[in-house]
């Protein structure tokens, strides 16, 4: 297709005539009703200054008879500009005027003739014009013709024509112009989107839309699909980190699976050695599969697939089942667990992923509880969690500890996947607790804080405001 087509086929340029079209057709409607109503009021006019003249001549021809009506009608043909005057006998001998010939049918029946034609006694060459007259038949058999010539409105109406064709193609050439200025604007924008679409589909996975940065509906779109690309390359990277992670960390399990089986095959001499060795291997294959689904409830999250049960929830009854579910294992521990979760808190979002990040955030506490013991004080052994409302409408709910905390420069990179701080590696985990919980907030639309607790780590669920008339 040449680039002319192209430029023709376009949308703007559609749109663009038919804008030019439009604007046409309610000009020409404009246009015809200034000429139509500029016509009758000049046709008014003329209607106005007959009735005017012909009531003079009538009552001078009351008062003083016929004489005084030619002598008035002769000095009126001699006025520049005049009108039309005719005055006959009842044979229709002319006696005053300036009108040389009127058809006999008008001449013979008294009335209003609109567009009557005639020749003047003036003119030379015979020309016959046009002209609105009204004729009388006064006592005696005197004829009265009184008329105003239709030149000066027939050249109203051919200057409205001349008018209306000449604005009908400056618009035509005007709205092709703009069309195609407008439509080739428009195009190149669009080739420009297309190449860069081509090119990541091409596998530069990196490049984005340009924008024009004049916020119209093509940048606002071309900004929705970069944001759009941006999520999946992050949901790309994030695939690809998971197929790596699983393949580095999951390794070691793996192989101390395979290995302790071996062993069992290789070494155990009596059932009970046996039932240990498929003992172990269930315990592991369990921790496996933890690892399995924390992952795959990482990607329902971060996918957005497990927004579909988004409702009403009291985070405040939350705060205080998730502590209430792992006193038992506090207690094991050692460590003091207390919740300041007072009243009820609204919040909206998925019940059970909100619980699921609380409980991770808990977990991660509860493992991390004790400070080391360098000497100088006695190691605090206590977490709290706590669930309050904030003025703008959103809901925290805060786990702080007195452990080792993180440091401030790592605090990014505990969230991603599998990542473990070298002072964790000798705890049990595989470093998805943190994750979880920060993917279960990007769904909510909230986010995950994490703060120094002086000493330790405050870890917050930031939920944002409750949805109005969302369903409880």
């Amino acid at each position: 297709m040449t680039a002319l087509g192209k430029l023709v086929r376009t949308t703007a340029f559609r749109l663009t005539l038919a804008y030019a079209l439009v604007f046409a057709v309610i000009s020409a409607g404009v246009l015809g009703y200034v000429a139509w109503n500029g016509r009758h009021l000049v046709e008014q006019g003329m209607r106005e200054t007959v009735d005017a003249e012909v009531n003079g001549l009538v009552d001078q021809f009351r008062v003083r008879g016929i004489r005084n009506v030619v002598a008035s009608v002769e000095q009126r043909t001699r006025r520049p500009g005049s009108s039309l005057y005719l005055v006959t006998t009842f044979v229709g001998e002319a006696l005053a005027g300036n009108v040389a010939r009127l058809p006999t049918s008008v001449l013979n029946s008294a009335g209003d003739y609109p567009d009557t034609p005639y020749e003047r006694l003036d003119d030379p060459d015979d020309v016959t014009h046009h002209a609105y007259v009204r004729v009388l038949l006064l006592p005696g058999g005197f004829r009265l013709v009184v008329g105003r010539d239709l030149a000066e409105l027939n050249s109203l109406g051919q200057a409205v024509k001349r008018a209306f064709l000449l604005a009908l193609v400056i618009l035509t050439v005007f709205g092709l112009v703009g069309g195609f200025i407008v439509a080739r604007r428009v195009l190149a924008r669009i080739d420009s989107m297309t190449e860069s679409a081509n090119a990541i589909m091409a596998g530069a996975l990196t490049r984005r839309l340009p924008l024009a940065g004049s916020n119209d509906e093509l940048d606002r779109l071309a900004g929705s699909l970069n944001a759009m690309l941006d999520r999946i390359g992050e949901l790309m990277s994030g695939l690809k980190e998971v197929s790596d992670n699983i393949a580095h960390d999951l390794k070691t399990p793996l192989t101390r699976l395979r290995s302790g089986a071996e062993e069992a095959l290789r070494t155990a001499k009596d059932p009970q050695e046996y039932r240990q060795a498929l003992e172990r291997t269930i315990e592991e294959s369990d921790k496996l599969i933890s690892v399995f689904n924390a992952l795959l409830m990482i990607a329902r999250a971060e996918g957005g697939r497990a927004g579909d049960n988004m409702a009403q929830f009291d985070a405040a009854e939350i705060a205080r089942s998730v502590v209430e579910l792992y006193e038992p294992l506090a207690e094991e521990a050692g460590v003091s667990l207390f919740v300041e979760a007072p009243g009820s808190l609204r919040a909206h979002g998925n019940r059970e992923l909100a619980g699921q990040a609380l409980a991770n955030l808990v977990d991660n506490a509860l493992k991390y509880a004790k400070a080391a013991d360098d000497g100088k004080a006695e190691p605090i052994a206590e977490v709290q969690v706590s669930a309050r409302a904030n003025g703008d409408g959103t809901t925290e709910v805060s786990v702080c500890d007195h452990g080792p905390g993180i440091p401030e420069a790592d605090r990014e990179r505990v969230l991603e996947r599998f990542v473990r701080l070298e002072g964790s590696r000798t705890r049990p985990g595989f470093g998805l607790g943190l994750s979880l919980a920060n993917a279960v907030m990007r769904l909510h639309g909230g986010s995950l804080k994490l703060e120094d607790n002086h000493p330790g780590l405050r870890a917050t669920l930031c939920f944002p405001p409750p949805l109005v008339g969302a369903t409880t």
